[in-house]
């Protein structure tokens, strides 16, 4: 995992493979974006740069959960449709985005909750 000297915070998306994953990451970092997205999903390839960029460029740690993978995840967390975007602060949902989001939207929600 690539990391921000200064901030501890990972400059790349961070997949993971099971649920305490994503509660471990929740709870250790301020500000969380969580892409839930699929490989089928044209969307989600189209902002795969883009989620690429956020994650390099702001304090956000990002996560991506692959809803065919983690379904019981996704289902928990009340993905209905990818991509969805759920926004973490302090350990808490604080904002999700469903559908396809251009960049200067996904970094207004995290200047919101930084």
């Amino acid at each position: 995992m690539t990391t921000d000297a200064q901030s501890n915070t990972p400059t790349k998306p961070i997949s993971i493979t099971e649920r305490d994953e994503l509660d471990s990451l929740v709870s250790a970092h301020e500000v969380v974006l969580v892409d839930f997205y699929a490989d089928w999903c044209g969307p989600c390839q189209m902002m795969e740069s883009t989620i690429d960029a956020v994650a390099e460029e702001t304090g956000a740690t990002v996560v991506k959960v692959d809803v065919d993978e983690l379904q019981q995840l996704a289902l928990d967390n009340g993905v209905q449709g990818v991509p969805t975007l759920v926004f973490y602060t302090g350990g808490e949902p604080v904002q999700r985005l469903v559908g396809m989001q251009s960049k200067d939207t996904i970094l207004d929600v995290i200047a919101q909750h930084s």
